[in-house]
């Protein structure tokens, strides 16, 4: 864990995942992935160790709404596919 990580703890997940919830989880893992670094995957967005919180929380969030990494990860493709 990042020390930052360490300090603030983890996001609070809301008390009912909506779909607006699922929407904003989407939107943290995608911006939030992971890149390889010399020193391991880092978050392409602020660095931190792969998963970072916001990452985390997404994920959790998504569980939540009981979605598969399957779905997961076509809600992702769909997010970061160019848009025309």
């Amino acid at each position: 864990m990042d020390s930052i990580d360490v300090v603030l703890g983890e996001l609070p997940q809301p008390p009912r995942v909506t779909a607006e919830d699922v929407g904003l989880a989407v939107t943290a893992i995608a911006v939030h992935a992971a890149e390889q670094w010399p020193n391991g995957p880092r978050c392409r967005n602020d660095r931190a160790p792969h998963p970072c919180r916001l990452h985390r929380w997404g994920r959790r969030v998504l569980d939540r709404r009981g979605l598969t990494e399957h779905q997961v990860a076509g809600l992702v493709a769909e997010w970061t596919a160019p848009r025309r």
